[in-house]
């Protein structure tokens, strides 16, 4: 029992009359197999069509759709009579999503395995972006370059090929393939770009790609894995990114391709200005530290500060009381802590004695310890009177 593929002969077909030859339940769902479909099934990396059945009760969802012996067989939602003539109805605006970013993904494969003589080994078209792995190492300009070179193919916008060559034609094709094929074999060419063996659907001309943009190139095991977007997918996101980069320039009053500089500016300020806060935290530090000298053991709360800080504050203070230093900053029922003892003796019993009753996470050892407590300042305070 097979099925007639439509999306082979026509991949702009967007609904199509089909007679239901069976419909098996499996579970909440049912499998259905049509005489002919343009619903191209999962397969190569490409995810299925989804769309509806039209019957004279109403549309049925179709949810997923994959191939098996020939046939193609179609998850609905509901039932479907055996015998009855429906119609069938893609989800056109996803299978053209679809066709931009496999056609796109093939047009930097070839032109990356013909520079760079490396592979594809990979593919995975995504719910957001596109993946490819490569065999062999590819810096990012070399990946900027073929899209560079992809782009420029899009923009010619020369047809697509489809063939079924023989065996003999095919033996003499230089030609894309991850694998053996047995049987017809599918050739799919780009011209200028690839020629692939291909069971995909793909745009009628390299110009319904729209745009290639490559926005990783990552190492990943003996080669590389590449992030790419093509056609409204990457408008999107390059649309996304310049309302961002707009918006960054209104804050730093520059212009939306002068943010790098501005940011590298504010960064340097931000240094400097660290700097001397580290300054002005050293002075204000030692001078409490004189004002515990010689007492012993000593409590005291800060405002909230960074953990390198309250660090810095706890071990002036331990060094100047000759005590134990605990120091604990933040307010309310939320504060950080920084223990240490003089004489370096082990903090570890103290630490986890706080974090039981003052409901504390965090650790230490060599007398110190550093870490966090969930209560009021009330009950911290009663915890170091005993």
């Amino acid at each position: 029992m097979e099925t007639q593929k439509l999306y082979y002969e026509d991949p702009t077909l967007r609904e199509f009359p089909a007679t239901v030859l069976s419909c098996e339940p499996a579970g909440e769902v049912w499998k259905v197999v049509l005489d002919q479909t343009a619903f191209y099934p999962e397969g190569g990396g490409q995810p299925a069509d989804h769309g509806v059945l039209k019957t004279a009760g109403g549309e049925i969802a179709v949810t997923d759709v994959h191939e098996k012996d020939g046939a193609v067989i179609h998850t609905c939602a509901a039932p479907v009579e055996p015998g009855a003539v429906v119609t069938g109805a893609l989800d056109w605006a996803c299978r053209f999503d679809h066709m931009q970013q496999h056609s796109g993904e093939h047009m930097i494969s070839g032109i990356l395995c013909r520079l760079y003589h490396c592979d594809n080994v990979g593919f995975h078209l995504g719910a957001e972006t596109v993946t490819i792995d490569y065999n062999a190492e590819i810096s990012w300009e070399q990946a900027l370059e073929a899209e560079r070179l992809a782009n420029e193919a899009v923009w010619a916008d020369r047809e697509v090929e489809i063939t079924y060559p023989s065996r003999e034609e095919l033996a003499a094709l230089d030609y894309r393939s991850k694998k053996e094929i047995a049987g017809q074999v599918r050739i799919v060419e780009f011209p200028e770009a690839d020629r692939c063996a291909c069971c995909g659907t793909h745009v009628a001309s390299a110009g319904q790609v729209g745009l290639v943009k490559v926005l990783s190139c990552q190492k990943f095991r003996e080669g590389v894995r590449m992030e790419i977007l093509c056609g409204a997918r990457a408008l999107r996101y390059l649309s996304g990114t310049y309302d961002q980069a707009r918006a960054i320039g209104q804050r730093l009053s520059v212009k939306p391709l002068e943010t790098l500089a501005a940011v590298e500016r504010l960064e340097d300020e931000l240094s400097a200005a660290k700097a001397r806060i580290a300054d002005l935290e050293q002075t204000a530090f030692a001078a409490i530290a004189a004002e515990q000298a010689g007492r012993g053991d000593v409590l005291l709360f800060q405002s909230p500060m960074r953990p390198d800080s309250l660090r810095r504050l706890a071990d002036a203070v331990g060094k100047s009381c000759g005590g134990l230093a605990a120091v604990f900053s933040g307010e309310g029922e939320t504060w950080s802590y920084a223990l240490v003892r003089a004489d370096g003796a082990d903090i570890a019993p103290l630490v986890k004695e706080l974090n039981q009753t003052l409901h504390g996470r965090g650790g230490g050892r060599n007398g110190f310890a550093q870490g966090s407590a969930a209560a009021a300042r009330e009950d911290i305070e009663r915890f170091f009177e005993r």
